[in-house]
């Protein structure tokens, strides 16, 4: 089999603010319009009207990818520093409450709100999806099989939500405690072949169900538009650099992957409890108390995790030119996700005296910042 080009696209949702008070604030319609004019259907607005989701082309490459994704961040933070909003990349607010905000007003939606009622209404968080074009079937089920395992690995690196309506949750990412309210979400189910995804879709769609795929909301499957695998558990990455690192991670180990295959290997599939216990861990500690290697059963420092990882990832990463982006996975096992820097700033605030709300208002300041750097 001829080997994969192993495409890339990025899909990013963002929370709109108030650059003065940090409040979140709904996405004017003359916002809405302009950025359409600019950027077309690579923009689009999401289930809340404080959301607004961005979304890469087909990239080759992950430089490819960062200049799209730095061209579409710049113009969505251009366009509502005009309205005097600003865009901040985290999968949670700091402090607002999701009874205060509305959906937008679109059939999907409407019908969204209708069907899941309260579970809808508190999904004020925003995710990152990455997805990779892998246009045999076979081998995309082949490969969300095995790509399972390292779910939780993806979800440690890029956590983004600690706090939820003004308290610190304890929790790495929030907002999975959010989405998992939703039906047809969590770890993927194991699935032998193509006829299995098309089998559960068609079963839920005869019955009326749900319209198509795309409503299903697993962490990783297969693409209801594209020939692709959808790469869902990341939460969205303050940083445009941490999401880049974290595409690559999922472009090269699907590379990996079907590069052990070619050899006669694979990865071992773990049952899903299993993997789930790790899921829990990313969920809650981040990158700061270690991962399951059941393999050597053994909690094992994420940092040990990601050097292994890396080495694993290296001829993948040489063939897709990611080499950069790969490595600071390091910097973020050893130095902490978004979540640790969102608490870091708001200790940093109370120890110097503030208030709770001007405490939790500095860490909205800080993902405003944080979503302009390197553009």
């Amino acid at each position: 089999m001829a080997e994969p080009e192993f495409t890339i696209g990025i899909e990013e949702e963002y929370l709109l603010v108030n650059r003065e008070t940090g409040a979140l604030a709904e996405a004017p319609d003359a916002l809405m319009r302009a950025a359409t004019d600019v950027l077309g259907e690579q923009v689009s607005p999401e289930f809340l009207q404080c959301q607004i989701e961005v979304g890469t082309g087909i990239c080759a490459t992950v430089s490819e990818a960062r200049d799209d994704l730095a061209h579409l961040r710049r113009t969505v933070s251009r366009l509502a520093a005009e309205h005097g909003l600003a865009p901040i990349a985290a999968s949670c607010h700091p402090s607002s409450d999701w009874k205060d905000q509305s959906f937008t007003d679109r059939a999907r939606y409407r019908d969204l709100e209708r069907d899941l009622r309260g579970v809808a209404r508190r999904m004020l968080i925003c995710g990152m999806h990455v997805h990779v074009g892998l246009p045999d079937e076979a081998t995309r089920i082949d490969l969300m099989a095995q790509f399972t395992y390292f779910l939780p690995h993806l979800l440690a690196l890029s956590a983004s939500s600690p706090f939820w309506q003004g308290e610190d949750t304890g929790l790495d990412s929030y907002r999975l405690t959010v989405f998992d309210n939703m039906p047809r979400t969590g770890l993927p189910p194991r699935l032998t072949g193509w006829s299995d995804w098309t089998g559960a879709v068609g079963a839920l769609t005869e019955l009326g169900v749900i319209e198509d795929g795309s409503k299903i909301w697993w962490d990783l499957r297969p693409s209801h538009r594209f020939p692709t695998l959808e790469t869902r558990i990341c939460d969205v990455a303050p940083r445009l650099e941490d999401t880049l690192t974290l595409a690559a991670l999922v472009q090269a180990t699907h590379r990996m992957l079907w590069r052990l295959g070619q050899s006669n290997q694979r990865w071992r599939i773990y049952d899903r409890f299993l993997v789930d216990e790790n899921r829990w861990r990313a969920q809650r500690y981040g990158v700061r108390e270690g991962l399951i290697d059941y393999g050597r059963r053994a909690i094992v420092p994420v940092p040990d995790l990601v050097e292994e990882w890396l080495d694993l990832l290296a001829p993948d990463a040489a063939a897709l030119c990611c080499e950069p982006e790969i490595a600071r996975a390091r910097d973020i096992a050893a130095h902490g996700n978004a979540a640790d820097r969102q608490r870091a700033v708001h200790a940093e605030a109370l120890d110097a005296g503030a208030a709770p709300e001007d405490a939790l208002r500095a860490v909205t300041a800080h993902l405003i910042a944080a979503f302009d750097e390197g553009l």
